[in-house]
C-alpha cells in the first residue's frame, strides 16, 4: 500500500525523514522505480520508514566510494520518496519499490538508531507558463528527441513521456531521469539539475548537458565511420589500431603512419652517398617493425626526414663573370679597395680550377662597415644561395656539430640546418661575428669549427646528430669579426684575414649620396619621400659626420638621416603638402640642429698660433682619425714627470722615453746649461681627459712639446705630427696614417711629419687630398725638430704624390 504523500506547499512544515544513502545515483521527482538496499544503514532507515509512514530521503554520496558515509558526506538537496512495495530476501538486504515525489533541503543530518536521518523541508515546484519557458520546453524536446535517435540505451517511448510535461520543470526532471541511465553523463551533472530550483535555470542546464551529449556522440560516431571504412570488423587487433588513428586524427595529429614504400622510394631518389642511403633504408626497415604509436618511432621518422630534407646532389651553377662581379661590387660598395681586389681574385682562380680548396675569406673591422652585406655581394655575383648564421655568445660545441640522438629533443648542428634552408650543396654560407664565440662546460665551439673551416678535412664532416659523412667542400665559408684579437690562433691559421679598417669622412659623404642604393636615397625611399622633396648640402653631411656621429662605419649615420628624414615627413603631411611636387626641404649646416638636436661630438682643433709647449700629434681610433694637443710645462720641483689626460701605460712608456732621450741629449737640443732635471718637475697633459689614451704614435709629439718648453722654442701651428720614439731618437712607423692625415686636411694643416717606414701607406690615402698635402718624411728625432720648432717654408719642402 502507497503512503499518502507529504504535503509541498506547507513551507513552515520541517520532516525528519530517515536516509537512504545513494553512491554516485540521482534520483527525480515523479520517478518510479525499483532499488535494492545493501548497506546495513540502508537496511535500517528502511524498515523504520515502514514502520512509521513509509516515507524516505534519496541523498546522493559525494564520495561514491565511501562505504560509511557520514553527515558531512552527502550533498544538501535530495528526493523524498514513498516506499510502495517492499521485499525482505532475509539476506540483509531489503528489496523496495518507490515513488519519488519531491525536493527537499537538508537542514540537519545526523544519526541515530544506528542509521542517517535528517531534518528537511520540502521544495515546492515552481510552474512558469512564460513565452521564454514554452520556448526553452520546446527546443529541450527537439534535442531530447535527436539524443534519443542517436543513443540506443534511451526508449523511443521516452520522447513521448516527455511531450506530455506541461511544466518547464517537470520536463528538466523527467529527461535527466532518462540521462540518469547513461553512463557518460557525470553524477555531479545530474546533481546541478537536481539542485536547481527554479524551473528556468534547471531546463537551461539540462538543454546544455543534451548539447553536450549530441557533440560526443556525433564525434564518436564520425570516428566510428573512419573505421568501419577502413577496418574489416573481424579483425579485433587491426580494428583497435586504425581506431587510434582515427582519435589521433580528430586530436589535430594528423596521420603518423606515413607509407613506407613512399619513403624507401624518396630515399632512393635523395642522390645520398652510400653510408647515408645505407643507413636511412636501416633506419626505415626498424619504423616498418614498430608500433605506430612507439615513441620511438616518431625519432627515427624525424630523423629520416632530415636526411630526405640535406641537398646532397641539389648546387646552384657557379656564374663567375668578373665584369659582372665588379659591377656588383661597386654597385654594393663604395670604396673597400683592397678587399674588392681579393675578392675578385679569389673568384678568379675559383673559375680557372671550379673547385677550390684555398684559404677562407674573413672580413675583419669595426661595426658598420659592411662586412655582411659584402658576403651577400659575394654571394649575388657568384650566383650562390646565401646563408648567414650569427656565431655570437654561441659557446655550445653541440650548435657546431648537433646533439647525439640519444638526447630528447635532439636536432642537428646549425652547419647542417643553414644547408637545409639554402637547399644546395655550394652556397655561400656566412659566419657572422667569430670572434664572439666562448667556451664553457658544454664544450668549444671554435675547435668544432676547426674542421668545417679546414678545406683538407670538410669533405667528410660528420654532424652527431645524422652520423653520416657530407661533403661541405663545394661550400663558400666566408666569417666576419670586428678583431682578431680573440679570435683562436688555430682558426686564423686557416683563415685569410681581409682589413676593413673603416671608411673616411670622404668615403662617408660619398656612401650617402651614392646614386644607386645611397643612404640618402634608401631612407628617402623608406620613408615614402621623393627623392627631390629632401635634399643634403655636402657640409650638412659632412656635419652629421663630424658632430653627430663617431664611428668607423656608418650606421649611426644612417640612423640621423632616417630621423630627418622622418621629421621632414611629418612636416609633410601636417602641412598638407603630400601632392605638392614642388616642395622641396633643404638640410644645410644653417638648420641641421633644429632637425638632430644640439651636436654629441666635438673635434680636435688646430691651434691658432705658433706656441710655446704644445705639439699637434695625429691620433686614431674606432671612429676614425682625430689630432690632439700635447702640452708640456716645467716648474720647479724634485724631478717628477707628471702625466695627465687618461694615459695609458704605453703612452706612459712613451713619455718616459720621450724625456729619457732629451735628458741624454740635452746639450745637443739647446736646453739651457742652468736646467737641473733634479730640481724641476715636467707635467705633460693631453686634453679631454675624461677619455683614454693609448699607443706609441705620440712619442714625438710628447718630445716635441717638452723640448719646446725646455728651450722656448715655438712649435708650428700649421703640423701634425705622428711616430715613436726610441731612447736614441729614431722614428720608428706607426699605423693608422690614413685616418691621421685625413683628420689634418680636415683641420686645415697641411703639412704632416711622418715616419719614413711609412711611406709606402701614401698610397692609401685618395688623391685629391694627398695632392694638397706636404709630406715630411724622417727617421730621426733630429728632424722633427728641425721643421717643427725652426721658422721654415712649406713650400720649400717636397710635395709627395
Amino acid at each position: 500500500m502507497n503512503p499518502d504523500p507529504i504535503n509541498p506547499h506547507d513551507e513552515d512544515e520541517i520532516y525528519i525523514l530517515p536516509i537512504i544513502p545513494l553512491p554516485g545515483k540521482v534520483i527525480f521527482p515523479r520517478a518510479r522505480q525499483p532499488l535494492v538496499v545493501t548497506r546495513k544503514k540502508g537496511v535500517l532507515a528502511t524498515r523504520s520508514a515502514l514502520e512509521k509512514n513509509g516515507h524516505i530521503l534519496l541523498l546522493n554520496q559525494k564520495d561514491k566510494e565511501a562505504e560509511d558515509p557520514g553527515p558531512e558526506d552527502f550533498y544538501r538537496v535530495g528526493t523524498v520518496a514513498g516506499i510502495g512495495e517492499s521485499y525482505d530476501p532475509g539476506d540483509e538486504t531489503i528489496r523496495i519499490g518507490i515513488e519519488a515525489e519531491n525536493r527537499a533541503i537538508v537542514l540537519r543530518c545526523f544519526e541515530e538508531d544506528g542509521f542517517l536521518q535528517a531534518e528537511v523541508k520540502i521544495l515546492p515546484e515552481e510552474s512558469d507558463q512564460s513565452r521564454q519557458a514554452q520556448s526553452l520546453m520546446q527546443s529541450a524536446i527537439q534535442l531530447f528527441e535527436k539524443y534519443i535517435r542517436a543513443n540506443r540505451h534511451i526508449p523511443t517511448e521516452a520522447s513521448v513521456v516527455a511531450q506530455r510535461e506541461k511544466k518547464p520543470g517537470y520536463l528538466a526532471d523527467t529527461i535527466t531521469s532518462f540521462l540518469n541511465s547513461n553512463i557518460e553523463v557525470l553524477p555531479e551533472k545530474l546533481q546541478a539539475v537536481l539542485d536547481e530550483i527554479n524551473p528556468i535555470k534547471r531546463l537551461q542546464i539540462v538543454i546544455d548537458l543534451l548539447k553536450e551529449g549530441l557533440d560526443l556522440m556525433a564525434l564518436d560516431d564520425k570516428i566510428n565511420q573512419q573505421v568501419r571504412k577502413s577496418v574489416e570488423k573481424t579483425h579485433r587487433e587491426f580494428y583497435l589500431q586504425e581506431r587510434m588513428k582515427a582519435i589521433q586524427k580528430e586530436l589535430g595529429r594528423g596521420d603518423d603512419f606515413a607509407e613506407v614504400d613512399e619513403l624507401r622510394e624518396q630515399i632512393k631518389a635523395a642522390g645520398m652517398n652510400e653510408e647515408a642511403e645505407e643507413k636511412a633504408l636501416k633506419e626505415l626497415e626498424r619504423l616498418q617493425q614498430m608500433p605506430p604509436m612507439s615513441a620511438e618511432s616518431g625519432v627515427i621518422r624525424t630523423f629520416i626526414d632530415w636526411l630526405l630534407a640535406m641537398p646532397w646532389n641539389q648546387q646552384s651553377e657557379n656564374k663567375i663573370n668578373l665584369d659582372e662581379a665588379e659591377h656588383i661590387l661597386n654597385e654594393d660598395h663604395y670604396g673597400l679597395d683592397k678587399p674588392k681586389e681579393r675578392i675578385l681574385e679569389y673568384l678568379a682562380v675559383l673559375k680557372l680550377v671550379e673547385k677550390l680548396k684555398g684559404p677562407i675569406l674573413c672580413f675583419v673591422g669595426p661595426p658598420g662597415v659592411g662586412k655582411t652585406s659584402l658576403g651577400k655581394s659575394i654571394a649575388r655575383a657568384t650566383g650562390r644561395n646565401f646563408v648567414r648564421m650569427s656565431l655570437g655568445g654561441v659557446r655550445d660545441e653541440a650548435e657546431i656539430r648537433g646533439h647525439r640522438r640519444t638526447y630528447i629533443g635532439a636536432l642537428p648542428g646549425r652547419i647542417i640546418q643553414g644547408l637545409r634552408d639554402a637547399k644546395t650543396k655550394n652556397p655561400l654560407f656566412l659566419l657572422d661575428e667569430i670572434d664572439k664565440m666562448s667556451i664553457d662546460f658544454r664544450g668549444d665551439p671554435a675547435s668544432a669549427l676547426l674542421e668545417v673551416l679546414d678545406p683538407e678535412q670538410n669533405d667528410t664532416f660528420r654532424d652527431h646528430y645524422l652520423d653520416v659523412k657530407f661533403d661541405l667542400s663545394e661550400v663558400m665559408f666566408i666569417t666576419t669579426a670586428n678583431t682578431r684579437v680573440t679570435i683562436p690562433a688555430a682558426l686564423q691559421d686557416r683563415m685569410e684575414i681581409i682589413e676593413l679598417p673603416g671608411y673616411t669622412e670622404y668615403e662617408k659623404q660619398r656612401i650617402a649620396t651614392f646614386p644607386t642604393n645611397g643612404l640618402v636615397l634608401k631612407q628617402l625611399k623608406a620613408h615614402g619621400l621623393k627623392e627631390k622633396s629632401l635634399q643634403f648640402s655636402d657640409d650638412s653631411l659632412l656635419e652629421i659626420i663630424q658632430k653627430y656621429t663617431r664611428e668607423a662605419g656608418v650606421r649611426n649615420m644612417e640612423r640621423e638621416i632616417a630621423s630627418i628624414c622622418r621629421k621632414v615627413a611629418r612636416q609633410i603631411v601636417t602641412n598638407g603638402d603630400e601632392n605638392d611636387e614642388d616642395k622641396i626641404v633643404q638640410i644645410d649646416t644653417d638648420n641641421l640642429s633644429d632637425y638632430l638636436g644640439t651636436a654629441k661630438f666635438t673635434r680636435g682643433k688646430a691651434e691658432e698660433k705658433d706656441e710655446v709647449g704644445v705639439a699637434t700629434g695625429m691620433v686614431w681610433t674606432q671612429a676614425g682619425g682625430d689630432i690632439v694637443s700635447v702640452e708640456a710645462t716645467t716648474m720647479a720641483g724634485s724631478g717628477k714627470l707628471t702625466m695627465t689626460g687618461q694615459l695609458q701605460d704605453i703612452m706612459q712608456e712613451s713619455a718616459q722615453t720621450a724625456l729619457a732621450y732629451i735628458r741624454s741629449r740635452a746639450h745637443m737640443l739647446d736646453v739651457p746649461v742652468d736646467f737641473d732635471f733634479k730640481k724641476h718637475d715636467v707635467h705633460i697633459h693631453v686634453p679631454e681627459g675624461a677619455v683614454p689614451k693609448e699607443g706609441p704614435s705620440a712619442g714625438i709629439t710628447i718630445a716635441t712639446a717638452m723640448i719646446s718648453a725646455l728651450t722656448g722654442g715655438k712649435v708650428r701651428k700649421d703640423v701634425a705630427m705622428t711616430g715613436e720614439i726610441t731612447l736614441r731618437g729614431h722614428v720608428l712607423p706607426i699605423g693608422g696614417l690614413k685616418e691621421k692625415v685625413l683628420a689634418a686636411n680636415r683641420n686645415g694643416i697641411k703639412n704632416i711629419i711622418m715616419p719614413e717606414d711609412n711611406d709606402k701607406d701614401l698610397s692609401d690615402i685618395p688623391d685629391e687630398i694627398r695632392k694638397s698635402m706636404y709630406f715630411h718624411k724622417v727617421d730621426d728625432m733630429t728632424e722633427v725638430l728641425d721643421f717643427a720648432l725652426k721658422s721654415s717654408d712649406a713650400s720649400g719642402q717636397i710635395s709627395s704624390s
